[in-house]
């Protein structure tokens, strides 16, 4: 299994027109399964709910988050949503990661 991506820098979703026209968007977006940052929103209930979906893009070699216009990481709590706005952005394809949750049944010891 490859290491996840690890990001170390942010972009804001201005900046990706012209990151793509620039071709400096080197690779697929990755969706990432990640803990909540964001503890609020309409995400209902948190403890029910305590994971979200993020993107990463690795911009001039070097994996990036998507900030929010608040400074904070950009979340999804839909899935499907993430994917509607990847679209948008001019998407067609993206890798996507869990981590957080298992792939299988859990096997004894």
């Amino acid at each position: 299994m490859l290491p996840p991506p690890v990001p170390s820098t942010a972009i804001r979703q201005p900046d990706i027109p012209q990151l793509l026209a620039g071709f400096r968007i080197t690779h697929y977006p990755v969706i990432v399964r990640t803990p909540r940052l964001v503890k609020g929103g309409g995400f209902g209930d948190q403890l029910k709910n305590p994971n979200t979906w993020t993107v990463y893009f690795l911009v001039d070699g070097v994996w990036a988050y998507l900030e929010s216009a608040r400074g904070l990481r950009r979340e999804w709590s839909s899935l499907d949503r993430l994917e509607v706005w990847l679209r948008e952005q001019g998407f067609s394809y993206f890798w996507v990661r869990n981590d957080l949750d298992p792939v299988g049944p859990e096997t004894p010891e």
